[in-house]
């Protein structure tokens, strides 16, 4: 019973396309156009530079991956270089912003599956959440039939949304190609609209980051890749130019066939464009997005279940969260993060969940930089089989200082109050951890208990298992 290493570098390449393209290119240009001041130059601009400061992230968190190639790699990386109080914050956070990730993707895809029955007017709210929920289970039970399943899955729905995009982009360039006057008009003049202030650039990132936020599923699931060394590295730089490019022509298309208006008006904006282009296709449309939302879906429970895995593995979450079922998944880890999330989805709000979900995530980001340069110093001849430039490193930094900062200074708000005080509370939970006697006699016999239920048992892998686990797999032996 081990974590199986399936994944070559087709498979990662297919991995990366699934996480990245999602919700986030069809709904971020909605947050990046209202952050712009509807300034489509400006918008335009974001989209661009949020590909440069992505690919400059995720090489640089590449390192994590390849130098300790286990899954949950960014968890442990964090406990090795900055102590256990910091990987339990990081923990602490990632499990609120992966269900809130999730949520998100939910609804969206359930706004885009049910949207075509109510044409004219939007869907009511309890159908869409009812099928948000049915969607979520469904990916749980998907992914708990192993990581070889997730991949074939992936490939199919991947090909899915390649051609939905392409076939968005090719009808934009052909409309502003043709040169008809209302197409071109909104290009003309780009750059005599308002300009944005910092703060408001800064909320337009987070909008576009979003639509690049998955690419680091390799990292977290770097004990099921072949060669990671090699493979990571040669994978983002691979894919992520052409999710850029894609992302950048289906932004022109869209403002090509929709006003900037329309665009931060509409809750679905593929379908809005569809409606405008060929009202008869929309089917198409919508089955190809939904499609491509799924499979985003799945990769986040994928990668969320193998940190929940992996915190387990070290001791700070209960050891029954690293067991495995007999298709070598952590089921009880991927049952968690549904759980968690069927709770988030009572919220609705998808640009605020955007915004909480990314200031999280480049928050940790800057502190996995801030781990590798310790870790350089102390460990200078610890084994690196990919090593990222140091311009890189502190580029990361300054990008995450930038994004948490500017809205700080520029215009606080109570929701930053909001989030401050919950990252305190996970430092308290922390030495609530520390202190507590956290493996009682009564905690043993309800983790045997499950064991038995969910058919679930400790990896194979004697060497890194916790004492935690080992006992628990003592009392379960006959």
């Amino acid at each position: 019973m081990q974590l199986l290493r399936a994944i070559g570098f087709f498979r990662g390449n297919i991995l990366i396309f699934s996480a990245t393209i999602g919700a986030g290119i069809f709904v971020s240009p909605k947050g990046v156009l209202k952050y712009s001041s509807l300034n489509v130059a400006v918008s335009l601009s974001i989209w661009a530079v949020c590909a440069v400061l992505t690919l400059i992230s995720a090489l640089s968190h590449a390192e994590l991956g390849t130098t300790f190639p286990r899954s949950g790699a960014q968890y442990y990386f964090l406990k090795r270089s900055l102590g256990s109080s910091v990987a339990f914050l990081s923990l602490w956070i990632k499990l609120f912003t992966h269900p809130l990730r999730l949520a998100t993707e939910s609804l969206l895809l359930s706004t885009y599956t049910i949207q075509p029955f109510y044409a004219g007017c939007p869907a009511p709210e309890l159908p869409k959440r009812c099928l948000a929920l049915a969607i979520l289970w469904s990916l749980g039970l998907v992914n708990t039939r192993g990581v070889r399943t997730v991949t074939w899955f992936q490939t199919i729905s991947t090909l899915a949304k390649m051609t939905v995009l392409c076939f968005i982009s090719l009808t934009g360039i052909v409309l502003l190609a043709i040169g008809e006057k209302e197409n071109v008009a909104r290009f003309e003049n780009a750059l005599d609209a308002e300009l944005p202030d910092v703060s408001r650039i800064a909320e337009a990132f987070l909008q576009g980051l979003f639509a690049y936020s998955g690419t680091s599923i390799l990292i977290s699931i770097a004990g099921e890749i072949k060669n990671p060394g090699e493979n990571i590295p040669k994978s983002l730089i691979t894919v992520l130019p052409i999710v850029a490019v894609i992302y950048l022509l289906v932004n022109v298309s869209y403002l090509a066939v929709l006003t900037p208006k329309e665009i931060i008006s509409a809750d679905a904006v593929a379908v809005t464009w569809t409606d405008k282009i060929i009202p008869s296709m929309q089917w198409v449309i919508s089955f190809g997005i939904s499609t491509s939302i799924l499979s985003n879906m799945c990769c986040t429970v994928l990668s969320a279940s193998r940190m929940i895995y992996t915190a387990s593995q070290e001791g700070q979450l209960p050891s029954i969260f690293s067991m495995l079922n007999n298709h070598s998944c952590p089921s009880m880890a991927v049952g968690q993060i549904i759980i968690l999330t069927s709770i988030v989805i009572i919220t609705s709000d998808l640009i605020n969940l955007i915004r909480y979900s990314v200031l999280a995530i480049w928050f940790l980001r800057g502190l996995h930089m801030i781990g590798l340069l310790k870790l350089r110093y102390q460990e200078p001849s610890l084994p690196r089989p990919y090593k990222v430039p140091l311009p890189f490193v502190f580029g990361s930094i300054a990008i995450s200082l930038f994004l948490i900062l500017t809205p700080l200074i520029q215009a606080p708000k109570l929701e930053h109050i909001y989030g401050l005080v919950f990252i305190c509370s996970g430092l308290l939970c922390y030495w609530i951890h520390v202190h507590l006697n956290q493996h009682s006699v009564c905690f043993f016999k309800i983790t045997c208990s499950l064991q038995l239920l969910f058919n679930v048992s400790p990896p194979e892998d004697h060497d890194e298992l916790p004492i935690v686990a080992q006992q628990t797999k003592n009392l379960t032996s006959p």
